[in-house]
C-alpha cells in the first residue's frame, strides 16, 4: 500500500468518524425521524473520493454507527447509506460543483433515498404502514431539502482542491 492510499484510508476513517458523531450526537430524533448533519460528511467523501467509497464509507459509518447505538444495524437502512454516498459520488466529485447538481443531489437523496426508500424500510422495522409513518417523514423533507443544500453548497465553496489535488 503506498502513501496515496494510506492518507485517503485516513481521511476517509476521519470522515467515517465526523458522519457516525454528526448522526448519532448531534440529532433531533423519533422513533421513525431523524434530523442530523451526517450527510455533510457523506457529501465530502463523495466529492473528494467518488461514488463507490462515498457509498461503502456511508455504509461503515451507519453499520458502525447503529451497532454502537442499538446493538445491530439494519441492512436496509445500510443499503440506502451506500445508495447515498454513491449519489453525492456521481454528482459532486470531478465534475465543477454547480448549484444544480447539488440540487439534483440532495433531491435524489432526500425524496428518493431518505422519503421513498428509507420510509419503505422503517415500515417492515417498525411494523407499521407506510402511510402512518409518511406525515413526518414528509414533514422532515421538506425541512432537510433547503438546510441540506444550503450546507453542501457553503461546503463546496470552501474548495477542497487542496485535499483532493493532495491525496488523491
Amino acid at each position: 500500500m503506498n502513501n496515496s492510499h494510506t492518507k485517503k484510508i485516513v481521511i476517509l476513517a476521519f470522515l467515517i468518524a465526523m458522519e457516525i458523531i454528526l448522526t448519532r450526537v448531534f440529532k433531533i430524533e423519533t422513533p421513525t425521524l431523524r434530523m442530523s448533519f451526517g450527510f455533510i460528511a457523506v457529501a465530502i467523501m463523495g466529492m473528494l473520493y467518488g461514488p463507490l467509497y462515498a457509498g461503502f464509507a456511508a455504509a461503515i459509518a451507519d453499520f458502525t454507527g447503529a451497532t454502537m447505538v442499538f446493538g445491530s444495524a439494519y441492512p436496509g437502512l445500510t443499503v440506502t447509506a451506500f445508495l447515498i454516498g454513491v449519489v453525492y459520488g456521481l454528482f459532486l466529485h470531478k465534475h465543477p460543483i454547480k448549484f444544480w447538481r447539488i440540487c439534483v443531489a440532495v433531491t435524489i437523496v432526500i425524496i428518493g433515498l431518505n422519503l421513498i426508500l428509507d420510509t419503505f424500510w422503517l415500515s417492515i422495522l417498525h411494523n407499521r404502514g407506510i402511510l402512518a409513518l409518511l406525515p413526518e417523514r414528509i414533514f422532515r423533507t421538506i425541512v432537510m431539502l433547503p438546510i441540506q443544500i444550503i450546507c453542501i453548497r457553503f461546503i463546496a465553496s470552501r474548495r477542497f482542491d487542496f485535499i483532493y489535488k493532495k491525496y488523491q
